[in-house]
């Protein structure tokens, strides 16, 4: 399992990921954009959303760090990105019940943003907003996704 530094942006992760890639010689980037995987017909995404960054990481001496943009549909539920309150943390890990049980534990006393759940970048996705206002992100297979649809592109 992995607990990594996840940071989203206001519509300019894409030039994040290039500023801090090259700035900590970044050994590995990968990028998807929201228009690299399938759009669900029932639920189309404007235009300007298409081309901001839905997930991303860079590898770095042994480091890694996650970025993504926050949606302007999305800051309704998530808040405006303000700096400084735009880092949370995402914890990645292969066993699903492990997951549900750290989600469980740290939504007490907290909310839920988006339970649990299946969906086309994660078998196991969810958000939520612990007790003392830290945000988390719970992910069984990013890895897996990014590097799927990376080789997908290509």
């Amino acid at each position: 399992m992995s607990a990594v530094v996840y940071l989203n942006f206001d519509g300019v992760a894409e030039q994040a990921i290039d500023f801090y890639a090259e700035a900590l010689n970044a050994t590995e980037v990968k990028k998807v954009k929201f228009k690299d995987f399938p759009q669900d017909p029932n639920y189309p995404m404007p235009e300007n959303e298409l081309n901001m960054v839905m997930e991303s990481s860079i590898e770095f001496a042994g480091g890694r760090i996650m970025m993504s943009d926050i949606l302007p549909s999305m800051k309704n539920v998530t808040g405006e990105v303000v700096k400084g309150n735009h880092i949370l943390i995402s914890l990645v890990n292969e066993d699903q019940q492990t997951l549900e049980n750290y989600f469980s534990n740290l939504s007490e006393g907290g909310y839920v943003i988006m339970p649990l759940s299946n969906t086309p970048w994660s078998s196991c996705f969810g958000m939520l907003v612990d007790q003392f206002g830290v945000s988390w992100k719970f992910n069984r297979d990013a890895d897996q996704f990014l590097d799927n649809v990376i080789s997908n592109k290509q």
